[in-house]
């Protein structure tokens, strides 16, 4: 779904903001698409693969504010379970790397969203950088939760 075009020129700071911005969220994209292929739980790349996808719904929506549009944000839907994953020790000490590199990407793409929301001057964008900002902190949620009931968080 796409939003109506409204009459606003973004200045300079904001588009080189949302340049950041999509270079963020297309980092997001690759690393959640090769980790889940990665991942020896199939409920690791499972939970990567929804991430993911909500990652690439954030990319859309960039694109748009960047082509001066007022994009509706798609809801993301229900995330997978989080269960107990039964890997060998290997297995689970990759993805354990993977999680930390994760969790890490959705607290740096986080603190960038943060910034963006007191840059700009549209309440539209700003409401919408601020919808996709608690998506990404309930990425990092989902990472944690998966890595603390598998035991790879002290």
């Amino acid at each position: 779904i796409t939003g109506r075009r409204i009459e606003m020129q973004l200045t300079q700071k904001e588009t080189g903001l949302l340049k950041d911005l999509k270079d963020q969220e297309q980092l997001c994209v690759d690393k959640y698409r090769k980790h889940a292929e990665s991942a020896h739980d199939s409920g690791l790349s499972g939970l990567l693969n929804y991430i993911g996808g909500v990652e690439s719904e954030h990319l859309r929506v960039i694109n748009e504010i960047s082509a001066g549009g007022t994009p509706t944000l798609a809801a993301a839907g229900t995330a997978p379970a989080v269960e107990a994953a039964n890997t060998d020790a290997e297995g689970k000490k990759c993805d354990t790397f993977i999680c930390s590199d994760l969790l890490a990407t959705e607290k740096h793409a986080s603190h960038l969203y943060d910034t963006c929301i007191f840059e700009f001057g549209q309440p539209e964008y700003r409401s919408i950088l601020n919808r996709i900002q608690k998506e990404e902190q309930e990425h990092g949620k989902l990472i944690y939760d998966y890595m603390k009931k598998n035991g790879m968080y002290s």
